[in-house]
């Protein structure tokens, strides 16, 4: 079986340092970004593993090299619920980090729930709206340039909310309404695969031995991206699956860089 090149594949040793490393280097970015004058866009995921991460950002020395004021936050997706529920990756994102630093309240750009939006699809067209919104001229889609996009990946290999077989893999448009989606919630917004791939960097978490076979089938060149939804997500200039020893047990172990 031979696997994806063009991704760099990143191992650690457990779920903690997975989720520290990944804090650490997303730090980074954007502090490196901040200092050449660009104002970083940041695109989160949920999970346990994306939690873990702005987690360890919060609890981390770096933490106030970050400019909070001249950062921009949004989300790969969302559940359409309401504002607080503890299902919403928002909800978790502010308890973990969001609500323990100084970010300006504009700045971060939740999706709407049905607390605020008629239905799930007017909350993904006032998304795509906002997105276009924060769009320069040198930016590469109707959406900004976004810095790095974070992602978890399911067990059946979905991402954001783009689930296998579903119509939402089909749409082209910035954002989408997902509804009858396999796992609950089944009603969801998600950015689409090109939006997605229009970011710099694209890194794609997984920890936990249940998620290793989808982590398998998303670096097989031959895994088509209808049945597995990972396999079709590509930053512009870089691509990472940052996972741990659990979630890379069915990969060659020569494969991917490991750290200490």
């Amino acid at each position: 079986m031979h696997f994806v090149k063009a991704v760099e594949i990143i191992r650690h040793q457990s779920s903690q340092s997975l989720a520290d490393a990944a804090a650490a280097q997303l730090i980074t970015t954007i502090v490196e970004a901040q200092t050449s004058g660009v104002r970083p866009h940041i695109v989160l995921t949920g999970g346990g593993i994306g939690t873990a991460v702005l987690a360890s950002i919060a609890s981390s020395s770096g933490l106030n090299a970050v400019d909070w004021y001249a950062l921009e936050i949004w989300w790969g997706d969302e559940r359409y619920l309401p504002a607080g529920d503890p299902e919403r990756n928002e909800t978790s994102a502010r308890a973990a980090l969001l609500d323990l630093v100084p970010i300006p309240v504009p700045n971060v750009h939740a999706i709407a729930g049905p607390d605020t939006s008629v239905d799930a699809q007017s909350s993904a067209a006032s998304y795509a709206t906002e997105l276009a919104r924060f769009r320069r001229p040198m930016d590469h889609a109707p959406v900004p340039s976004f810095e790095v996009v974070l992602l978890g990946i399911g067990p059946d290999g979905h991402v954001a909310s783009l689930f296998p077989e579903q119509p939402a893999l089909h749409d082209h448009r910035v954002v989408t309404a997902v509804q009858g989606a396999p796992k609950p919630p089944p009603n969801r917004i998600t950015m689409t695969l090109p939006t997605i791939c229009a970011a710099r960097e694209v890194w794609v978490l997984a920890s936990g031995i249940e998620k290793a076979a989808a982590v398998r089938l998303a670096l097989d060149p031959a895994a088509g991206v209808l049945q597995v939804p990972a396999a079709g997500v590509r930053g512009r200039a870089r691509t990472l699956f940052l996972i741990d020893e659990q979630a890379a047990s069915k990969l060659p172990p020569s494969l991917g860089r490991i750290t200490a």
